[in-house]
């Protein structure tokens, strides 16, 4: 199993990060969403927020590749009907390179 912890903003909206918060409620988020998070090979996913500032934590099993979740979601209409959906509340970090989203953040401490 690995780990990867992953960093992104919202638009500094109270309404706005309101509203991205009711649609990722668990009854709100769609089942074809959830469906495809698990079928790319991510066992878990918790995602954190403080301000507008979000933090995902993913664990995987073997078979997850950023490369193959990517390619897995450019195929899924309904994965791509979220995202659009989504990108309304979110906007990239400020060292995001074009077309950057979630951001994979660098391990620097474990005990």
């Amino acid at each position: 199993m690995k780990k990867y912890c992953l960093a992104l903003d919202l638009i500094d909206d109270p309404a706005s990060i309101a509203a991205y918060e009711e649609w990722h409620a668990s009854e709100k988020t769609w089942p074809e969403i959830r469906k495809s998070i698990t079928d790319s090979g991510i066992t878990g996913m918790e995602i954190y927020r403080t301000g507008n500032r979000l933090f995902m934590i993913m664990e995987t099993d073997d078979s997850f590749s950023f490369e193959r979740k990517a390619a897995l979601d450019a195929a899924n209409p309904k994965v791509q009907e979220w995202e659009t959906l989504m990108w309304k509340f979110q906007q990239p970090l400020p060292w995001a390179k074009p077309g950057e989203k979630w951001v994979l953040m660098e391990q620097i401490f474990k005990v």
